[in-house]
């Protein structure tokens, strides 16, 4: 809670962590916040060669697994093994060869987030861009989706 409390103050986590645990638990999550905050990075580049190697679908597969590992296993991202378990547990082959050569990737992830930074004013997460139009920052309740939704 300290990287949290450091971040946005003691009183917005007070009032963030409780809703966010809430809408988690609606949608079948139990968010735990208890793992340890570090270095994303290479979770990144497992994301982006998830979609080079299998589209969407693949991506959102290693997107869940990663989220599982953290949110609710309170796994460390920064752990090579916990981003290779994510990776086998979503069908994404090879990833031990993929993460070891810290290259890989990082070149077309850096530039993904500077393109998203400067074109969405992306300055944290979770942020959802819907049809590259619409921005909705920090963890939504259903009804602002589909708000965006009934815009398109």
């Amino acid at each position: 809670m300290e990287y949290y409390e450091s971040k946005f103050g003691a009183a917005m986590v007070a009032s963030m962590i409780p809703r966010m645990k809430a809408v988690a638990e609606e949608h079948g999550i139990d968010m735990q916040y208890g793992g340890n905050v570090g270095n994303t990075f290479d979770s990144h580049r497992l994301i982006w060669k998830a979609r080079e190697e299998g589209g969407a679908e693949l991506q959102d597969k290693v997107v869940n697994e990663v989220f599982r590992a953290y949110f609710e296993e309170n796994k460390s991202l920064g752990e090579r093994s916990v981003l290779e378990e994510c990776a086998e547990k979503a069908g994404l082959t090879r990833s031990s060869d993929f993460l070891s050569d810290s290259q890989s990737g990082e070149r077309e992830v850096r530039e993904e987030m500077r393109d998203y930074g400067r074109a969405f004013q992306c300055t944290g997460v979770p942020m959802f861009v819907v049809d590259e139009k619409f921005v909705l920052n920090g963890a939504q309740e259903r009804d602002a989706f589909l708000r965006v939704f009934g815009r398109l």
